[in-house]
């Protein structure tokens, strides 16, 4: 296993922030014309998990057009190295994981920007998929969400995939649409939270991004 890494955050939006976000948001509102129902859903202060369904690599920059909060997300940790691009993710709110390292510390990682009561984007699915259906999802958003009292927040996403599939180079302008569902409490208990509490929350949560999704594809139509 490696050795725990440093978890540098900044909270504020730098000026650098402001203007590659403002570059990514104009981009995105010439190219995808992002339409968001539920923004609000979105808790204004406190830890927030928000676990967007995966379907494109777009949806990680569609994230800036849900919520007006700073949302910190992981990326992998050779990003960093690349000179200016490593600067301008951590100014994004991006913190690098290594890829060979153990779960557990991408967990420790999670946990600790929760626990700092920032918003966390994370993929209940674990990786890109396909179709309109919500098959079974990682328990690790809403272990996580126990351990740190944070909401978690389902978001459907419709559109991303056409604008830009997986086998594709270039964004393609399409119309996309998101849906931010109701915010759903982290499963608690005195002492250590039960695998099945876990287990049911995690169930609940895919009911959630589905019930998202679903009306992220009637909006889309």
């Amino acid at each position: 296993m490696s050795e725990n890494v440093e978890l540098i955050l900044n909270p504020a939006r730098t000026p650098l922030y402001r203007v590659a976000a403002a570059l990514l948001s104009g981009l995105g509102r010439v190219l995808l014309r992002p339409r968001v129902t539920g923004a609000s859903n979105i808790p204004a202060t406190g830890p927030v998990l928000v676990a967007p369904v995966h379907r494109s690599n777009l949806d990680f920059m569609l994230t800036l057009f849900i919520s007006p909060r700073k949302v910190f997300f992981m990326a992998k940790a050779e990003l960093f190295g690349v000179p200016v691009l490593g600067t301008v993710l951590r100014h994004l709110g991006a913190f690098p994981v290594n890829r060979a390292a153990a779960d557990r510390e991408s967990l420790r990682l999670a946990e600790e920007v929760l626990r700092r009561g920032h918003a966390l984007v994370m993929f209940p699915e674990g990786t890109r998929r396909d179709g309109p259906r919500i098959g079974e999802i990682l328990d690790g958003a809403m272990f996580i969400a126990s351990r740190t009292g944070a909401r978690v927040v389902p978001v459907g996403i419709a559109g991303s995939d056409q604008a830009l599939p997986a086998s594709a180079r270039m964004v393609r302008p399409v119309r996309v649409h998101l849906v931010v569902g109701p915010p759903i409490d982290p499963p608690h208990a005195e002492g250590r939270v039960a695998r099945s509490a876990i287990t049911a929350a995690t169930e609940q949560l895919r009911a959630g991004l589905q019930s998202a999704l679903d009306g992220a594809l009637r909006a889309h139509g």
